[in-house]
């Protein structure tokens, strides 16, 4: 099923094209909040709730509930091997087959298959990745996140449009092909900031938030009341629960709450991850000029590796709908905003996508 699909689109009318727009962060924070998305959407809370089911099942959306952070929480890393050609499926079953390892992509590149590693501490994470390099017998090029310019994956879908922030216009107005003004309103506000990130878990968290984390790692239950039936997964007070999300989501555990988008069933499944070489001097006034392009969805520093013939520092990664529209931005950004050599890994295939996991992180 894609965006093009009549099936599809067929299935979505205008209240469903509100609830995908509209709700993939800022999801209310009370008792019920499918009321107050109800009021919104224009239904009873009940049918609010069902739709959200629908649109799930159906796969628009992947899953329901927080986005969380995990260089915040925990400690993450993007790393990356190149696996021979005739053991790659090999090396992609043992990366796979670690708990801690949540996202996994073939890429068209030297270095050939890229994944991310988040554990509760730094040093569970590095035995992870000196665990791979043992059993793959593949160095590993481990590229953790120093400096967080724009990081954002929400997937404006119902419109037409052929990039996932395509819908901000220059004056700042939402565009009315969304269908959705709140949802395009929301959009439209770009803050790009350099946002230093340590390596080192860096979230003070209380026995309740590390409790909370762990129950909600792979989304809330589809439920009228799912504040509530967390709280009691966890044996709290659902007013406890409320605050330990409120102040989760305040001190960045937490990025947004919401219906997260397959972005890959709806259409946007030509996606590339640019690295570039930037004069070291001139990283943070470019990364936060790039980051508020309305086609860059991703835009973050990570460590060159030059022991590893990896000279790049600059990550951009652009979402679309079409290869020849993707590369066309790829070659604006080279020629207006980033004149400097860089690499163009387009992902050919799926290996693993799954939510962070942080069954660590009370223990440790």
């Amino acid at each position: 099923m894609s965006l093009q699909s009549g099936d599809w689109r067929e299935r979505i009318d205008d209240v469903d094209a509100a609830l995908i727009d509209g709700f993939q962060s800022d999801f209310p924070i009370e008792e019920r909040p499918f009321e107050a998305v109800g009021r919104e959407l224009g239904v009873d809370p009940a049918e609010a709730l069902d739709r959200v089911r629908r649109l799930r099942d159906d796969g628009v959306f992947r899953r329901f509930g927080p986005v969380l952070n995990p260089p915040v929480i925990g400690s993450s890393t993007l790393a990356a091997v190149s696996a021979p050609e005739d053991r790659f499926d090999e090396v992609a079953e043992v990366i796979n087959g670690y708990r801690q390892v949540n996202h996994n992509y073939a890429r068209d590149h030297e270095w050939n298959m890229w994944f991310v590693v988040t554990a509760g501490s730094r040093a569970t994470r590095d035995e992870i990745i000196a665990d791979i390099e043992a059993r793959t017998g593949c160095d590993v090029l481990v590229l953790p996140m120093l400096t967080d310019y724009y990081i954002d994956l929400e997937f404006p879908v119902v419109n037409g449009d052929r990039f996932a922030r395509e819908t901000r216009s220059e004056s700042g107005a939402p565009d009315e092909r969304a269908g959705n003004p709140r949802a395009g309103e929301r959009l439209d506000q770009t803050d790009a900031s350099a946002t230093r990130i340590s390596e080192d878990a860096a979230a003070d968290l209380s026995e309740l938030d590390r409790r909370l984390l762990l129950a909600i790692q792979e989304g809330f239950p589809l439920t009228a009341t799912p504040y509530r039936d967390v709280a009691d997964a966890v044996d709290a007070d659902v007013q406890d629960v409320l605050a330990a999300v409120e102040k989760l989501l305040a001190d960045n555990c937490i990025k947004r709450i919401g219906c997260v988008v397959n972005h890959i069933v709806t259409g946007f499944d030509s996606n590339c991850m640019v690295v570039w070489d930037v004069p070291d001097d001139a990283l943070d006034e470019r990364g936060q000029a790039v980051g508020e392009l309305p086609y860059v969805t991703l835009c973050y520093h990570r460590p060159r590796r030059p022991d590893q013939a990896w000279s790049y520092n600059l990550f951009t990664m652009i979402h679309g709908r079409e290869s020849e529209a993707v590369d066309a931005k790829i070659d604006d950004l080279a020629t207006a905003h980033l004149p400097y050599d860089h690499d163009r890994l387009y992902s050919t295939a799926t290996l693993k996508q799954t939510g962070a996991r942080y069954d660590d992180i009370v223990g440790e």
